[in-house]
């Protein structure tokens, strides 16, 4: 029984942040197997952030530069699939925070009741996952949203991880930037010779700077979004797995 002890918060941090700040692939399919055992969790649904909105972001605060568009380019290409890993953990953690709360899975219950009707939940496929056209559920889904942010303001989870994230794996490829450019040559004339060599990328101390708050703060934003995102549509199927 001692070794059940195992099962705990701590287990569950370790896969994360081995598949967040490793890429071990292997510790996000043993982290998904627990949940879905564990939790009951199988729908997991993260909706990742466009390669051409980090772009956009980096091109914005270097457009004084004029490689500007090469550099923003490559750099939303090499952390591309670092981001990705980061919304899958928010999309787990935000999911599974949602399907373990039993105080909002109640509410959500008897206003599906309210809603539907005892007969007509037991046939549903989805509650309110996407639909929130009705005014009492948009105002619920908004008071459950303005719980997170306020517990967010106090423990600022996301942010922390965010940082952590960024400061451990993205801030590096930003600084050696010039290491993972695809180098183009580049001819320079003068009175008396011609000169070839290849471009080089390196961003100034201030530019790493901004570019990476930039990121940051983008990661922020969208990291709250999709975690909020995911605990709602935990809170659905909750409610909705107790009708099957």
């Amino acid at each position: 029984m001692e070794a059940l002890s195992v099962k705990t918060p701590d287990m569950y941090r370790g896969l994360r942040d081995k598949f967040l700040f490793g890429n071990d692939i292997n510790s996000i399919y043993i982290l998904l197997a627990l949940y879905d055992l564990e939790e009951n969790i199988s729908s997991i649904y993260p909706k990742y952030m466009s390669k051409n909105d980090i772009k956009k972001k980096i091109k914005y605060v270097l457009m004084n530069r004029d490689d500007n568009e090469i550099i923003s380019r490559s750099l939303s290409d090499i952390i591309h699939e670092d981001i990705n890993r980061l919304e899958l953990c928010f999309y787990l953690e935000g999911y599974k925070h949602g399907f373990t709360n039993k105080k909002w899975a109640n509410i959500l219950e008897k206003k599906a009741l309210d809603f539907y009707g005892l007969e007509e939940l037991y046939r549903r496929t989805h509650l309110f996952h996407f639909n929130i056209s009705d005014k009492l559920i948009s105002d619920l889904k908004r008071r459950c949203k303005r719980e997170i942010d306020n517990r967010e303001k106090r423990d600022r989870f996301i942010e922390t991880l965010v940082y952590t994230f960024t400061n451990k794996v993205i801030k590096k490829k930003i600084v050696e930037l010039d290491k993972y450019i695809n180098k183009q040559l580049r001819m320079d004339f003068d009175f008396h010779d011609i000169r070839i060599e290849e471009e080089k990328h390196y961003l100034q101390d201030e530019e790493v700077d901004k570019v990476y708050l930039s990121i940051v703060n983008s990661l922020i934003k969208k990291m709250k979004i999709i975690y909020k995102e995911a605990y709602w549509y935990a809170l659905n199927d909750k409610v909705l797995g107790m009708y099957y």
